[in-house]
Order: structure tokens, then sequence, then C-alpha cells
């Protein structure tokens, strides 16, 4: 079962927050003042936050300033994982991707059907890791984000969380990777 090792130091990590939203503002962004609430609780730092429009051009474009950014160890998205048509944001996340983490939507859609039945189903919550930065995409309304960090990343994101965590290979995730020289 998995647990807190508190003889393990905790290891805080720079997390980038993103709503992705045609009508939301910065004041009436309940979902992302939730998640930037929960990231600070737990000892993280918001790194950034922004909210951009429904666009899977304009999404993948912040998703990859944040990956190029060494200051910028995590994003989380919130919104656009339905399936209407404005609903983009896993497609934004596949142009970005190197590599899927696809137990994240299985394991967010298990917890989630606990709480709201068959409706999970329409979740298309996706991760994965780019340039050594992990990617995490959350459905918008604020209790899909209050589950999705309360129930995974809370945990993922803790160096001293045992079997295993995200944070504790965050120095192996560019390994293979082509690096690419300005000296050329």
């Amino acid at each position: 079962m998995s647990k807190i090792d508190t003889n393990r130091p905790f290891l805080p990590v720079r997390i980038a927050v993103m709503t992705v939203s045609d009508s939301r503002t910065l004041e009436t962004d309940t979902s992302g003042a939730a998640l930037v609430a929960r990231v600070e609780a737990a000892g993280h730092t918001v790194a950034a936050r922004t909210i951009v429009s429904d666009d899977a051009d304009l999404i993948a474009a912040q998703l990859s300033a944040w990956i190029a950014d060494p200051l910028v160890d995590v994003v989380i998205t919130n919104g656009g994982t339905g399936v209407t048509g404005r609903d983009v944001t896993p497609e934004a996340f596949e142009r970005v991707m190197e590599k899927r983490i696809e137990g994240f939507g299985e394991l967010f859609r298990m917890l989630s059907y606990q709480k709201i039945g068959t409706s999970t189903i329409q979740s298309r919550a996706v991760a994965g890791v780019a340039g050594g930065t992990y990617l995490f995409a959350l459905p918008g309304s604020t209790g899909a984000v209050k589950d999705g960090w309360d129930d995974i990343l809370v945990f993922q994101l803790d160096s001293r969380h045992r079997p295993c965590n995200f944070v504790e290979l965050m120095p192996r995730l560019r390994e293979g990777l082509k690096e690419t020289s300005h000296h050329d």
C-alpha cells in the first residue's frame, strides 16, 4: 500500500497551471484557483499561471514554451478534455508529448467513477512527458481538479511517496533524448 515516508526529504517542484477556457478570467477561474491553492498547500511552487482559449495551436504553443523553460518541472491544465468540438486539450497534448502516461487517465476515470458514475466516460484526461517535463490534463470542473490533485497528483508529486513517485524519476526523464547543440 502507498504511504508517505517521513524519513525521506520533501523536494518541492515547480508547477505551471493552465486553464483552458474561452470564458474564464483569473477572477472567475475557480478551478485554476483551487489547483493553485492545492499546489501551494502541498509545498510546491506555482511557476506560472495562465488562461488559454480552447484553441489547440495556442494550447500547444504554451505547453511548448513551458516544456522549454528550465524553471517549469510540471504542467497541469484544466479544461478542454471533454468530447465537444471546442474540447481540444488532448489533441494539443498529442502534438507535444514524447511519451504518454496511460495510467493517469485510466486512474482518474476509475476514481471519478466512484463519485460521478458513468459520466466519467466523457473525460479525456491525459498525461505524458516532453523534454523532461511532466504534463497532466484534467477536466475543467472544480470537482475534477480537486479529485485529480487530491487523489493522484498530490501523492505522485511528493518525493516521499512510496513505493514510487514521479519526482524521483525527474533526473532521468531526459535520458535518451536528442540534445540540440547551439554550438554547431
